[in-house]
């Protein structure tokens, strides 16, 4: 059965064409205050309240904005090319995107150029039948852009993390490049210092020395769209 990565029945209504006009109201008034210091969750509390949004909604726009400094800051550090070089990815991070566009779920572009989801992992992961495709999409993507080696790094504490390691492994046996997987503890510091990172974490884009936007260009591959709530 098709789990339908990162989709509710509600999304329906959540984000159809008048709810998207009032997020991008309510989005514009949430940029403002958190470029005047304000905190974003305190601040998507404060104007989703006034707007009368639900959760889904509030999520949404959190992980689509950020703070003018945060837009400079990443555009910095984003690299376009990284043939022959070494990359860095957040495997969960990455390959759950993956998986919610290829269940033609719900996706946003956000304003650092990232496309984000709503699935929530919070500990627990269990392969679904897009995962495959996910995982084939990332690889094949990477060896188009002449990749020398890719380090996937899985978060141990997440269910189902071994499944998806050995998963991983077999896929990539078809792929020539150097492929390592890991499991660690703690992911997002291990990428913090890195260059090459492949994720859509926006604390991990903050900490990082350079990223790849992968997942927008998947989605360009594919020629699907992403709800913008904030433009």
């Amino acid at each position: 059965m098709n789990a339908k990565r990162g989709y509710v029945p509600e999304d329906e209504k959540n984000f159809s064409s008048a709810a998207l006009e009032k997020m991008r109201t309510a989005s514009r008034h949430i940029g403002f205050l958190i470029n005047e210091g304000y905190d974003l969750k305190q601040a998507a509390t404060f104007v989703g309240n006034h707007f009368l949004l639900s959760e889904r909604q509030r999520l949404a726009i959190m992980r689509s904005l950020a703070t003018k400094e945060q837009l400079v800051e990443r555009s910095r550090k984003e690299v376009s090319s990284v043939s022959g070089r070494t990359v860095y990815i957040d495997g969960f991070n990455i390959i759950i995107t993956l998986e919610v566009l290829l269940c033609d779920s719900i996706l946003f572009s956000c304003m650092d150029g990232t496309i984000r989801d709503l699935a929530a992992l919070r500990g627990t992961y269990r392969i679904i039948p897009e995962t495959k495709g996910a995982v084939q999409l990332l690889l094949k993507t990477l060896q188009e852009m002449d990749v020398q080696a890719a380090h996937i790094l899985l978060d141990e504490p997440v269910s189902n993390s071994g499944r998806l390691k050995a998963l991983i492994a077999e896929i990539g046996e078809a792929y020539p490049l150097g492929l390592d997987i890991q499991i660690q503890r703690d992911v997002d510091r291990a990428l913090w210092e890195q260059e090459n990172v492949i994720t859509t974490d926006s604390v991990i884009l903050d900490h990082c020395v350079s990223w790849l936007n992968i997942t927008a260009k998947c989605m360009t591959r594919l020629g699907k769209q992403a709800l913008n709530v904030w433009k």
